[in-house]
């Protein structure tokens, strides 16, 4: 019969749970083999059929021997139902009569209990795909945000007890999170500026003066805004995976990596966004011009003022960083011509 398993590195007494969390208590154990029970099944039917056999010819008639051979083959049938096979990376829940008696991992030809119910299940890493969704960034915009959810079952007595599918919980629970994470965050660093500081963003539920409560990791309240859509990939892996680690452990599910697969605005403003990104680049090109040529009228005017031993007047200073300004400006600005005499 069952009995506590032993882990690489500990063994647990019998009885002892392996994992504690939430309503339900995880427990492993080991199964015998099944390739004794088998040789007895077979000694069984053989036996069920000599003693028909025996029952049909003289010089033995009894009554009993029909009986004693119904009985060989129906043990037989009971045996044989206690048979399981697992592959490695899968796990069996038993139940027994609705009561559960434990989570079975050996690997192999097991026999268990006939009368446990047994629902087996994959340990084995698998991929979820999430979106492309549409959802409003920080700032308002419709982007569309797609993710790859790397995951696995960790306990398989709650995966299976604690949600009546785990597969559809998983979708969800990533789908919730992504379109979380895309509402916190402006899409470009030119709109960081929009973006509402978001607060209250503390995980579970708070005792004392608090404000509020929430889902996902702490941060402080202009944490979220200061890290873009398009620029902080890993910063946003890395908060995607941790919320979704956080609302897959009650239910005994391991993510093991969280990445963003997709990420645009969405069709109806992404030539509108396309050209604000393109100003806002001349923007900044003017202003890198602009701040060079300052630069350089400076050096100018204190080396002037040095040959000449003694400070300009201001009207004098302003009238000729206002020429320069012109010259620097539209010199840098100025589009060559070639003139081929064609």
């Amino acid at each position: 019969m069952p009995s506590a398993s032993q882990s690489p590195n500990t063994a647990r007494p019998e009885g002892e749970p392996s994992i504690r969390s939430g309503q339900i208590t995880e427990y492993t154990f080991r199964a015998i083999s099944a390739w004794p029970v088998l040789a007895t099944c077979l000694a069984l039917v053989l036996a069920g059929a000599w003693l028909f056999y025996l029952a049909g010819h003289p010089p033995i008639l009894s009554p009993a021997l029909p009986v004693v051979g119904i009985a060989c083959f129906l043990l037989t049938f009971f045996l044989l139902k206690g048979l399981i096979i697992l592959q490695p990376n899968e796990a069996a829940v038993c139940l027994l009569f609705g009561k559960y008696k434990g989570t079975l991992t050996q690997a192999g030809f097991c026999w268990l209990n006939p009368f446990y119910t047994r629902q087996k299940l994959s340990l084995r890493l698998k991929t979820q795909e999430t979106g492309p969704l549409k959802v409003n960034d920080a700032v308002g915009n419709p982007v569309e945000i797609g993710a790859v959810i790397i995951w696995r079952v960790a306990q398989a007595a709650r995966a299976t007890l604690e949600v009546d599918n785990y597969g559809l919980y998983v979708s969800a629970q990533s789908e919730t999170a992504l379109r979380l994470l895309a509402s916190r965050h402006p899409y470009d660093p030119t709109e960081q500026q929009d973006a509402q500081p978001t607060t209250g963003t503390g995980t579970g539920t708070g005792t004392g003066t608090g404000t509020g409560t929430g889902t996902g990791i702490p941060a402080p309240a202009d944490a979220l805004s200061s890290i873009t859509l398009r620029d902080g990939s890993d910063v946003l892996a890395s908060i995607l995976l941790q919320e979704l680690q956080l609302r897959m452990a009650p239910v005994g599910i391991d993510v093991v990596e969280a990445r963003i697969s997709h990420l645009a605005y969405a069709p109806e403003i992404a030539g509108a966004m396309l050209r604000k990104q393109a100003a806002s680049a001349v923007i900044a090109a003017r202003r890198v011009i602009t701040q060079g040529a300052v630069s350089i009228i400076d050096d100018a005017l204190a080396d002037l003022e040095a040959r000449m031993g003694h400070q300009l007047e201001p009207q004098q200073r302003a009238a000729m960083i206002s020429n320069l300004l012109v010259v620097l400006i539209g010199d840098r600005e100025a589009t060559p011509t070639v003139n081929t005499g064609l």
